[in-house]
């Protein structure tokens, strides 16, 4: 399954009508929907269509907002799925269904952060540090652990080409290519 489709197996409580099994929600390519849990056997599906921004698809009873103690939601919203409190606006809190990847790889601009794995509206990957918006440090290449031969900047970027992958200094200024080391490749 591809990984921005978060949804895919979350148990149901409602049966299928066709079969009597039970529903999965799952995230497909025109959004959400309930699907049969007897798939392939059975094709049953019930979309589940927002009907603006912010609507909320889902109630997760049991599970509690950190905040004020009230149910959280499941809610489409205009950048994609995200788990929000039910007593929103009064209370703002959310939470990301795809938790960004951290890698050990410090910022090497406000070097307090760690860089996460994020995605762009559009769906394409970059990195950007997790202490955003004091630092926006922003890479759209993933970044890989060590030191430039040439300027000593402390991060190097793969860079995926037809020729293959070749390690680059991040630094805007120098941008050189790397000879491959063994702890790279």
């Amino acid at each position: 399954m591809a990984k921005n489709m978060p949804f895919t197996q979350q148990p149901e409580q409602e049966k299928c009508p066709e079969c009597g099994s039970a529903l999965v929600m799952k995230n497909g390519g025109h959004g959400p929907f309930l699907g049969c849990s007897a798939y392939p056997e059975c094709h049953y599906i019930k979309t589940l269509k927002p009907q603006g921004d912010g609507q909320i698809i889902k109630v997760l009873e049991g599970q509690p907002c950190k905040c004020c103690g009230a149910d959280l939601v499941l809610r489409q919203g205009k950048f994609g799925m995200f788990i929000g409190c039910s007593n929103y606006p009064e209370c703002e809190h959310i939470e990301q269904i795809d938790k960004p990847d951290e890698t050990v790889i410090p910022c090497p601009q406000c070097e307090k952060g760690k860089l996460l794995q994020r995605k762009s509206r559009f769906g394409k990957t970059f990195y950007a540090c997790n202490q955003y918006p004091e630092c926006q440090f922003v890479l759209n290449n993933k970044p890989v652990n060590g030191e430039c031969e040439h300027c000593h900047y402390p991060l190097l970027m793969e860079k995926r080409s037809s020729q293959g992958v070749r390690l680059v200094c991040a630094s805007k200024l120098c941008g050189k290519q790397q000879t491959k080391r063994e702890e790279h490749e």
